[in-house]
C-alpha cells in the first residue's frame, strides 16, 4: 500500500497539486524540516555513565549525549539461516525465544545499562569501569549457548546453530529518534548510538566461530586480573594462557590491528567463584 491510498486521512487531504513534483507535498515539508535541523548546530552533552532510557533527549533534535568508552557485548546465532520460518516454524520460533531472551535476561542479570535486539541477534551496553561485570556476562551466554542451546537445536533439527560473540570499547554519541509519541504509543522512537562499539562489536562477532569470542585491543587492555587471562587449572593443575591473538591488519573494516579470542567457558569447577569473583573487581574499583 503507497501513501497515495487511504493509510493517512492527513496526506490524503492535500489538493492535487501536492501531486504535481516528484515528491507529494506531505514528504517535501519532513524533508524541508530535516533539513533545516542539518543545518542547525548540535549541542553535545558529556555524560560519564550510560543513562537511563527516558534521560536520553529526544524532544530537541540538535541534542545529543557524549558517553566516553562505552563496552557493546554482542551476540547472535551462528548458522540461523538453517532455521526455516516457513518450513519448521515451531522449532525456529522456540530457537529464537531461548537465544534472544536468554541473552536478554543474562545480560540484565548482570546490570547491563542499556539491552536492544539487533536483527537476530541481542546488544547490551556497559559503562567504561565495568570490563570484568561485561566479560563475565558474555562468558555466561557463550556456556549456556554450548551446553544447551546448541545441543537442543541440534537434536531437534539436526542443524548445528551456535552463536558469535564480540565485545567493543569506544565513544559514542547517543539521542532518541522518532514520534515522541503516536496514538498514546512509543513505538516509533528508538535510541540511535552513533559510534564505533556497537558495529565494531558486531563485525568481531562476525568473525567467530566455533563458540569462541572475540574482543578488540581497546577492551583487552582493560583485563588485567589473573582470572580473566589465564585458567583456573583444571583438569591437571597447570594454568594456561586463554587468549589468542588475532591479526586484524588486512582486514579494513576494523580501525584496529589486533584483537583476542577466547576459546574456553566456565569451568564446571570453578566457573561460579571466577564469575562472582571478576564482577566484585568492577565494585571494588
Amino acid at each position: 500500500m503507497s501513501i497515495f491510498d487511504d493509510t493517512r486521512a492527513d496526506i490524503l487531504s492535500r489538493e492535487d497539486s501536492a501531486l504535481e513534483g516528484r515528491l507529494p507535498l506531505a514528504v517535501e515539508e519532513i524533508i524541508e524540516a530535516e533539513l533545516e535541523y542539518f543545518n542547525q548546530s548540535v549541542s553535545i552533552t558529556n555524560h560519564n555513565q550510560i543513562p537511563d532510557t527516558p534521560q536520553i533527549p529526544i524532544q530537541n533534535p540538535t541534542t545529543w549525549l557524549k558517553i566516553p568508552d562505552v563496552i557493546c557485548c554482542f551476540v547472535d546465532m551462528e548458522g540461523s539461516t538453517k532455521l526455516s520460518a516457513s518450513l519448521h516454524d515451531k522449532t525456529t520460533a522456540k530457537a529464537y525465544r531461548l537465544f534472544t531472551e536468554t541473552a536478554i535476561r543474562i545480560f540484565h542479570k548482570f546490570g547491563a545499562a542499556y539491552i536492544d535486539i539487533k536483527g537476530d541477534g541481542v546488544f547490551s551496553l556497559f559503562n567504561k569501569n565495568q570490563p570484568y561485570t561485561a566479560l563475565a556476562a558474555t562468558i555466561s551466554f557463550k556456556t549456556f549457548v554450548n551446553e544447551h542451546f546448541t545441543p537442543k537445536v541440534q537434536k531437534m533439527t539436526e542443524q548445528y546453530v551456535g552463536g558469535h560473540f564480540g565485545i567493543e570499547q569506544k565513544t559514542v554519541l547517543v539521542r532518541r529518534f522518532g514520534l515522541k509519541s503516536y496514538q498514546n504509543r512509543t513505538d516509533r522512537q528508538n535510541e540511535v548510538w552513533a559510534g564505533k562499539p556497537i558495529n565494531m562489536a558486531a563485525k568481531l562477532a562476525s568473525l567467530s566461530t566455533n563458540n569462541r569470542l572475540w574482543v578488540s585491543d581497546r577492551f583487552f587492555r582493560n583485563l588485567k586480573d589473573e582470572r580473566a587471562i589465564h585458567s583456573c587449572g583444571c583438569p591437571n593443575g597447570e594454568k594456561v594462557q586463554l587468549w589468542t591473538k588475532e591479526d586484524l591488519s588486512a582486514d579494513s573494516r576494523f580501525d584496529f590491528d589486533t584483537a583476542y579470542s577466547l576459546g574456553s567457558n566456565w569451568c564446571e569447577k570453578h566457573g561460579k567463584s571466577f564469575c562472582s569473583g571478576l564482577v566484585k573487581l568492577d565494585n571494588e574499583n
